[in-house]
């Protein structure tokens, strides 16, 4: 997979997170504007959401995706900052219960995409749904054992 489709994939991921009407509201920029951001057709190959607009949009989303997918291509981990948090959590124990439910669910979706030998789009995307679940619960123990460590 190349970068470029590596990130319009994430930036799809992005939009569809905040819903797409509410993304269009965010950003002040139409459906079809939108969408161009991270089709995968010839005629788009250059288009990119701009960075401001992804930042609209991260701020409203559950997860920083294309951030995620840029630090990714740079080898970065990232770390959440506590401070932003809307709810709080019981600690680790919670998180390592969280993991183990989101890694079943994992297995559970491989094991159902596997199933005829060849895994296809829809599959992958909710295998990466369920992926990014998981990096959501690790960031997330990370945090609270860097608390409790500290």
């Amino acid at each position: 997979m190349s970068v470029a489709s590596y990130l319009k994939k994430h930036t799809e991921a992005l939009v569809k997170d905040v819903g797409i009407e509410a993304a269009c509201e965010l950003t002040g920029k139409s459906k079809a504007t939108l969408g161009r951001y991270y089709s995968d057709s010839d005629e788009h190959d250059d288009r990119f959401m701009p960075i401001d607009v992804v930042a609209a949009l991260e701020a409203a989303s559950r997860f920083p995706h294309v951030t995620a997918a840029l630090a990714d291509l740079r080898g970065i981990t990232l770390s959440y900052d506590g401070e932003k948090r809307n709810a709080t959590s019981a600690g680790v124990n919670q998180d390592v219960v969280a993991l183990s439910q989101r890694f079943a669910m994992l297995m559970a979706e491989y094991n159902q995409a596997i199933g005829d030998g060849k895994i296809s789009v829809n599959e992958a995307k909710r295998l990466l749904r369920e992926t990014l679940a998981i990096q959501q619960v690790l960031l997330d123990m990370k945090l609270h054992l860097e608390v409790e460590g500290a």
